[in-house]
């Protein structure tokens, strides 16, 4: 297990549909003062113990570090498979075992988490979006090319807007297609033909 950063490439409520349930449930019924109010479905998932913390949608682990004899920290964010960031862990007071986690320690590995995904995120919108403009004798036109990453078969789209946003052309390209000012220039200037 690594000792530094890694970068690793909602809980939605519960519906239900009245119409199927046997039961109708009124205002009054909702508002009585003997009604049982049912716990959060987050605070039955709720986890706070010294190596285990899970809450807010995010598992915090306390694992052996296997490259030296300290502890690392993953977060894990619910859903994913591969830890969003997996860092050094502080020694306890004996020298031996880890530092137990706790609420404000977990509060902050999850600003963290969140800050290496959304970095991640916008690092990969980068590398799959590029955008230029190309002034032309009448108009300045935006070029983009989207690359759609899909396993069997990766492909970019390359699109043309004007001014207003109005989509001029679109054409699929080579996923490894780049994108210039002077091939976004060929391509306009070839009434939009798609490049070889």
């Amino acid at each position: 297990m690594q000792a530094n950063f890694d970068f690793y490439t909602s809980h939605d409520p519960v519906g239900s549909d009245a119409s199927s349930g046997s039961i109708a449930m009124t205002d009054s019924f909702l508002t009585s003062p003997n009604a049982v109010e049912e716990p959060p479905v987050e605070a039955a998932e709720r986890t706070q113990e010294p190596r285990l913390w899970r809450d807010d949608g995010w598992t915090a682990r306390v694992i052996k570090n296997e490259d030296d004899e300290g502890w690392a920290v993953a977060m894990c964010k619910d859903g994913e498979s591969e830890p969003a960031l997996v860092g050094p862990w502080t020694m306890g007071r004996d020298k031996k075992n880890p530092k137990p986690l706790d609420a404000a320690a977990f509060h902050t590995l999850v600003k963290t988490a969140s800050e290496v995904l959304r970095r991640h995120e916008q690092q990969l919108h980068a590398m799959l979006h590029k955008s230029l403009f190309v002034n032309t004798r009448t108009a300045t036109l935006a070029v983009t090319l989207d690359i759609i990453p899909d396993e069997d078969d990766p492909y970019a789209l390359l699109t043309a807007q004007d001014d207003d946003g109005v989509q001029l052309a679109q054409v699929r390209v080579r996923a490894n297609f780049k994108l210039t000012r002077d091939t976004a220039q060929a391509w306009i200037e070839s009434d939009f033909r798609k490049p070889a």
